[in-house]
């Protein structure tokens, strides 16, 4: 026969097991809370005191409306007929996404599973056996929370400060936002602007800073012991350098050009471009750094006449700058003037044709008078014949009326 413990001495351990499974008619306030993150399973415990078989008994799990209004139909297992089967009245929120641990049940396991929690499953639960005597209920408090990364950007930048701005959308529970600098130390910022929809919470924190640093938008979510951040690089009165460019050595076939950056703060990024815009192919660039500025050397070599620029871009600062350079390759113009098809131009083209066409006849015609085909006459005319052809018809007629002829 087995012998009983004196129940006096266990008296502690049952209060404090009432204390931590919650055994409580009113349920007034959740003994156990259970912390999920968007897209996770989790599980709910729930077993009565007495550890009993369950698997002939009945126990039920309602989610609680808010202010403790309307209950919704979770899970409910009755004598091996549950919500998994053919029992209907399950809340449409639970539909496929619930179930318990049937190889449990004998050992007084009423926990249940939930599949790919969701923002709205949050809140309180209730398990109820409420054929049990005494009758017991235990509470537990669901928090399913969305955590997403912070969004900052910079919303407008002067040499003399920068206005930032941090972004939180779809998170829950409502969290706490605020900037630091590199510190660590808090930021003075604007009211937030937050904004509820479907249950997660939207907050928009804006600030201006004076000074170059590090700073962060950091989110805190305390009921889920969660907090992310994210940082962006702010540069007050940073040095915007002009580049200069120069033709370090060319050749009729190719120039070799050099683009120089002095002090220039933040870093910059320097690049060779064409008339067209296009990125040429260059060096890797020297890059030095001497008390917080930056000294860049980039050199490409160019085969084709062209204006190219050397371009600066600092996007910290929103600053960019150039400087041109304009290159003749003379190799160009030696390889157009060796080219049959493109030496001459089209007045050219049509000079020497009318000089062989000219050229061909005057051979023509000296081979032709040369063989007697054509004859050359030339008439020689007397002053004599000058003046009398320069009688007048009248004279003339009567000229030939004396010709006895």
């Amino acid at each position: 026969m087995m012998k009983q413990l004196p129940l006096l001495p266990l008296l502690p351990l049952l209060l404090l097991f009432s204390l931590l499974t919650g055994n409580s008619s009113a349920c007034t306030n959740a003994v156990s809370k259970v912390i999920s993150t968007e897209g996770t399973d989790v599980i709910l415990p729930c077993s009565p005191s007495t550890r009993e078989n369950l698997q002939n008994k009945l126990f039920d799990w309602k989610k609680v409306g808010q202010g403790g209004g309307t209950q919704h139909e979770v899970f409910m297992y009755d004598s091996a007929v549950h919500y998994d089967g053919i029992k209907v009245g399950q809340s449409e929120q639970f539909k496929g996404r619930v179930s318990h641990f049937q190889n449990e049940l004998k050992h007084g396991n009423a926990s249940i599973f939930i599949r790919k929690t969701k923002v709205i499953d949050s809140g309180s639960y209730t398990c109820v056996f409420p054929r049990l005597q005494p009758f017991q209920e235990f509470c537990i408090e669901l928090v399913v929370g969305a955590s997403p990364k912070p969004s900052v950007t910079s919303l407008k930048a002067t040499k003399d400060w920068a206005q930032l701005q941090c972004e939180v959308h779809g998170a829950y529970p409502e969290p706490k936002v605020e900037w630091r600098d590199s510190s660590g130390n808090m930021v003075p910022a604007a009211e937030p602007q937050v904004s509820e929809r479907g249950g997660s919470y939207d907050v928009i924190l804006q600030t201006t800073v004076t000074k170059t640093d590090l700073y962060q938008c950091v989110v805190t979510q305390e009921e889920i012991n969660h907090q992310i951040r994210a940082e962006i690089h702010v540069y007050i009165g940073g040095a915007a350098s002009e580049p200069y460019v120069t033709s370090l050595e060319e050749t009729k076939d190719w120039s070799l050009l050099q683009c120089l950056v002095r002090g220039a703060f933040p870093k910059p990024k320097v690049e060779w471009q064409d008339s067209s815009g296009e990125v040429l192919p260059a060096a890797e660039p020297q890059v030095s750094e001497r008390g917080g500025s930056f000294y860049i050397t980039l050199n490409a070599t160019v085969t084709k006449t062209d204006l190219y620029q050397c371009v600066v871009t600092q996007e910290e600062i929103n600053h960019q700058s150039r400087a041109e350079i304009s290159v003749y390759i003379s190799g160009e113009e030696s390889e157009r003037s060796s080219d049959p098809s493109g030496g001459f131009s089209v007045a050219g083209t049509l000079c020497i044709f009318v000089f062989v066409v000219v050229f061909v006849v005057c051979i023509v015609v000296a081979v032709l008078v040369c063989t007697g085909h054509i004859t050359l006459k030339c008439n020689k005319v007397g002053k004599k014949g000058n003046a009398s052809s320069s009688k007048s018809p009248a004279a003339k007629s009567e000229t030939d009326q004396l010709d006895p002829a």
